[in-house]
C-alpha cells in the first residue's frame, strides 16, 4: 500500500522535495518500522533515513503514532535533533499546506518533543507561533490557537525551567492574538479560547514578570490595545503606580520608564510574520527596482491581505519592516525598493481611522523613546524618509504622518512627556547628524506644510536639545 500524503498538493503543482523524502524513506523502510524493532545500531545514512520514515508515520499513520514514537526513543542517539530538524523544516516549508489529520499529528508530536527535550524543540514552537495567521478567526486557525495555548498551559514547569524565552514569545504572540478574538465578539468557539489566551498571559505577566521585561518596550503597546480587558487594565495599572508587585529586583524603582528604553528585539516582531509572507516582503525589498513594485504589490495584497479585517495586519507588517528588515548599504544606495515607500502603499490601503492610528504608532513607535546608546536609527529611518519623499506630490501624508507624531508626544503618556520629548527630538537629531536627511529644514521650512505644525516641531526639538545638553 502506497504511503499517505502529507499536504493536499493540487494536480499540476510538483510535490515539494521534503514530502518526497519523508514518503520515500517510509516507503523504503517499511519493514523495519514495525515491532519486533532491529538491536543493530543504525550507520549515520540509515539513522538519518529512519528519523524520516519515523516523521512520516507519526504524521500518517495515528493509529501506529505510540509504536513510532517507540522506536524513535529506542534508536535515538543525538539528543533527537536530526529528527527535531526535520519536524522545523516541515513547520517552516509545508504547514499551511498540510492535510488536517496531519496537522494534528503535527501538534501531538510537538507535544512529545518538549517531554523528551528534544534539541531544537523551541524554534518549532516558535516557528508554530508564527503560522497563527492574524485578523483570521477561522476554525482552522482558531484550532491551532487552541492547540497551542493549552501546549503552553499544559506544559509550563518544563517550559519554565529549560527555555523560558519561549514563554516570552507565546506573550508576545498571544497578547496580539487577543486583540483579533477580542474583535470578533462573543461567539461561543471564541469565549472559551479568549479565557484560555488571557490566563496564559497573565499567568506569565503575574508569576514571571522577568520574561516581559526582555519583550521590551511593544509589551506596553500590546497591553494598551488589550486596556478593555480588565485583567490587562490591572496590569497597566500596576506597571505604572504598583511596581513592586511584580518582585523583580530594580523594576520597583524604574517603573514602566525601563520597559520604554528597552529595544524590542526583531525576533518579536517576526513572530507575527508567517515565514511565507516574509520570504515575500524580503523579496519585494531586496530584488525590486523602485517603480516595477506594483503588480508585487497587488499579488502581495490579494494573497494576505485579500479581506476586510486583514489590513489589522498591516501593523505587525510595518512593525516587522522598520525593526525586523534592515536592508546593507548596497540595497539602500540601489534602486530597489525603499522601505519607505513599501510602507507608504500599506498606509494607503488601510481602509479604517483606528487601522491608520495603529500603523502609524507601530511606525513611530521606536522615535518616542529613542536612545542613540540602545536604539538603531534603522527602525527610525522609514517614517522621517516617507514624510521627506511625499513631499513632492503627496504632502498631506507627510502632514498627517508629522501632525501625528506631534500629537504622540503630547498625549502618549502625558506624565512622561519629557521622555518623549527627548527621544523624538534625539531621533531627528541622529537622522540629521548621519545624513539621512540633509537637515530638519527640509520639514521645517515647507511651504505646504501648515505654518503651526512647523513651528511645534521646531520648538520639539529645541526643547529636547535644552533637555539633553
Amino acid at each position: 500500500m502506497a504511503a499517505l500524503k502529507l499536504t493536499l498538493t493540487p494536480p499540476l503543482e510538483a510535490e515539494n522535495a521534503l514530502e518526497t523524502s519523508l514518503r520515500e524513506a517510509f516507503e523504503s523502510q517499511k519493514q523495519s518500522l514495525r515491532p519486533p524493532f532491529s538491536l543493530a545500531i543504525p550507520s549515520p545514512d540509515q539513522y538519518t533515513l529512519l528519523n524520516r520514515a519515523i516523521l512520516h508515520g507519526v504524521l500518517t499513520e495515528p493509529q501506529f503514532a505510540k509504536t513510532h514514537i517507540k522506536h524513535l526513543h529506542a534508536i535515538v542517539t543525538d539528543g533527537y535533533a536530526t529528527f527535531v530538524t526535520l519536524l522545523l523544516d516541515l513547520v517552516n516549508h509545508l504547514y499551511p499546506k498540510l492535510l488536517a489529520s496531519v496537522k494534528t499529528q503535527l501538534l501531538w508530536l510537538t507535544d512529545q518533543t518538549v517531554c523528551v527535550l528534544g534539541i531544537g524543540y523551541d524554534a518549532v514552537l516558535v516557528s508554530l507561533l508564527r503560522q497563527i495567521v492574524g485578523a483570521d478567526c477561522g476554525d482552522v486557525n482558531l484550532w491551532l490557537c487552541s492547540k497551542l495555548v493549552t501546549l503552553f498551559l499544559e506544559q509550563w514547569d518544563c517550559l519554565l525551567e529549560d527555555s523560558p524565552h519561549v514563554l516570552s514569545f507565546a506573550l508576545y504572540t498571544f497578547l496580539r492574538v487577543l486583540t483579533d478574538h477580542c474583535r470578533g465578539g462573543s461567539v461561543e468557539k471564541l469565549e472559551t479560547l479568549k479565557r484560555l489566551e488571557i490566563h496564559l498571559c497573565v499567568k506569565i505577566v503575574r508569576e514571571e514578570f522577568h520574561l516581559c521585561l526582555k519583550i521590551g518596550r511593544d509589551f506596553i503597546r500590546l497591553l494598551q490595545d488589550l486596556v478593555h480587558v480588565p485583567e490587562f487594565r490591572a496590569i497597566l495599572k500596576d506597571i505604572v503606580f504598583n511596581p513592586c508587585v511584580f518582585n523583580v529586583v530594580g523594576f520597583e524603582f524604574k517603573d514602566v520608564s525601563q520597559i520604554y528604553s528597552t529595544r524590542t528585539s526583531s525576533r518579536y516582531s517576526l513572530l507575527r510574520i508567517s515565514p511565507d509572507m516574509e520570504t515575500q516582503l524580503r523579496f519585494l525589498l531586496t530584488s525590486i527596482k523602485l517603480g516595477n513594485q506594483k503588480r508585487h504589490q497587488v499579488w502581495f495584497g490579494k494573497k494576505f491581505l485579500n479581506e476586510p479585517d486583514k489590513e489589522f495586519v498591516i501593523v505587525d507588517i510595518v512593525r516587522f519592516i522598520c525593526c525586523g528588515h534592515h536592508p546593507p548599504n548596497e540595497i539602500i544606495q540601489s534602486d530597489i525598493v525603499p522601505r519607505w515607500a513599501l510602507i507608504g502603499w500599506l498606509l494607503t490601503s488601510c481602509r479604517r481611522n483606528h487601522v491608520v492610528a495603529n500603523v502609524k504608532l507601530a511606525l513611530f513607535y521606536d522615535w518616542l523613546f529613542f536612545d542613540e546608546r540602545v536604539d538603531t536609527i534603522m527602525n527610525i529611518e522609514p517614517a522621517v524618509l516617507l514624510m521627506v519623499h511625499s513631499i513632492p506630490k503627496y504632502v498631506d501624508i507627510t502632514h498627517a504622518l508629522l501632525e501625528f507624531l506631534l500629537h504622540l508626544v503630547d498625549s502618549y503618556d502625558v506624565e512622561r512627556k519629557s521622555v518623549m520629548v527627548k527621544g523624538v527630538s534625539s531621533a531627528f537629531q541622529l537622522l540629521v547628524r548621519k545624513g539621512v536627511i540633509r537637515s530638519l529644514d527640509v520639514l521645517i521650512s515647507c511651504p505646504a506644510l501648515h505654518p503651526a505644525l512647523k513651528e511645534r516641531l521646531k520648538k520639539l526639538v529645541a526643547c529636547g536639545m535644552i533637555g539633553s545638553s
